[in-house]
Formats: structure tokens, sequence, C-alpha cells
């Protein structure tokens, strides 16, 4: 019976191995992320709870040491009972390591699945915001046409009227073109603003 004790520590390390290679590259891997701190097997099962495949590996180890142990105590009624455990465990845990790709297959789609909402998301605000600069810029574009207007409008006015309600004109013919400066400042950074956002 110690030579089956020997062989389940020799399975035990070779799972072992490939345990920390997949551990090490889980912890790597973004869909991980996504179900990491879920224990990778049931209570039923395991006692132990982890995402990652060593601990699991090293109850078995412990269970193993405890078999040794009640061979023995000759308790082997005992020795049964934990032996088909182990072989449960043993069982469970090479199907696990050998479907750890399929195990990450779901998360991975789902990462897949939240990045392109996100994109999504980030494009129709990106849309939206363009949206809103065009409508701006529209709205500006009238507000230069009206004061442009305004300018006409002072400028046919002072041909009429006395020197010094031409001086007043003047002063708002010059208010005027204030606006009018500033106004066009604006649409010319909307218009910049609008150009950057359609780079995305």
């Amino acid at each position: 019976m110690h030579s089956a004790i020997n062989k389940i520590h020799a399975i035990l390390e070779q799972l072992d191995q490939q345990a920390i290679q997949i551990d090490q590259q889980n912890k790597q891997s973004k869909s991980h992320k996504i179900i990491q701190e879920n224990d990778i097997f049931s209570e039923a099962l395991f006692n132990t709870h982890s995402d990652l495949f060593h601990p699991y590996i090293v109850e078995v180890k412990s269970k193993t040491d405890e078999l040794s142990r009640l061979l023995d105590a000759k308790k082997n009624n005992l020795a049964h009972s934990r032996l088909l455990i182990i072989e449960q465990q043993i069982s469970a845990l090479r199907n696990a390591l050998n479907s750890n790709g399929a195990l990450h297959k779901e998360p991975e789609q789902r990462l897949v699945a939240m990045k392109a909402r996100r994109y999504k998301k980030a494009a129709q605000a990106v849309m939206q915001s363009s949206h809103n600069l065009h409508n701006k810029l529209n709205e500006t574009f009238e507000f230069e046409r009206r004061l442009l207007e305004m300018i006409k409008d002072r400028e046919i006015q002072r041909q009429n009227v006395t020197v010094k309600q031409s001086q007043q004109l003047s002063g708002e013919i010059l208010a005027l073109h204030q606006r009018l400066g500033r106004c066009r400042q604006a649409i010319s950074k909307l218009e910049r603003e609008i150009a950057q956002s359609e780079k995305f």
C-alpha cells in the first residue's frame, strides 16, 4: 500500500508543477480577473477556497499524509475512505487543469463584450459631443449673422443723422465689432473642437 502512497505523491508533484504554471498564466490573464475570488471546486469536494489550483494540491498532499498515518495505524476502513476522497480530488484536479482554457473562455467572451460595450458607449458619447458642437456652431453662425446685420443697420442710420447721433452710433458699431470679433474666435474654436472630435 505504501507503494500506492508513493505513486500518489508522484502524481501530485506532477500536477503541482502544472498547477503552478497555470496559476501564473491565469494571474496574467485579463479574463481571469472576472472569475477571480471564485472557488474552482465546490465545498463538497474540497475544504480549500481559492481561485488558484496550487492550494487544492496542498490539500490533497495533506490528505495523502493522513492516509499514510492511517495505514501505519492499521485503520484500514478509514484509510479506504480517505483514499476514495483522494482519488476523486485528483480526478477533479486533472480535469480542471486540462480544461483551464475552457474555464476562461466564457469570461474571455464576457471581457470582449464588455470592451465592445465600452467602445460603443465612448463612440456614442463622442458622436453626441460632436452633434452638440455642431448645434453650438450653427447657433454661433446665426449670432454672427445678426451682429453683421446690426452693424449694417447702424452704418446706414449714421448716414442720415446729426453729428452727436453719428458719434453715438459709431460707439455702438465699435462695440458690435468687438462682439463680432469674439463671436468669430468662438467659431474658430468650435471648428477646431469638431475636427478633433471627428478624428475618433
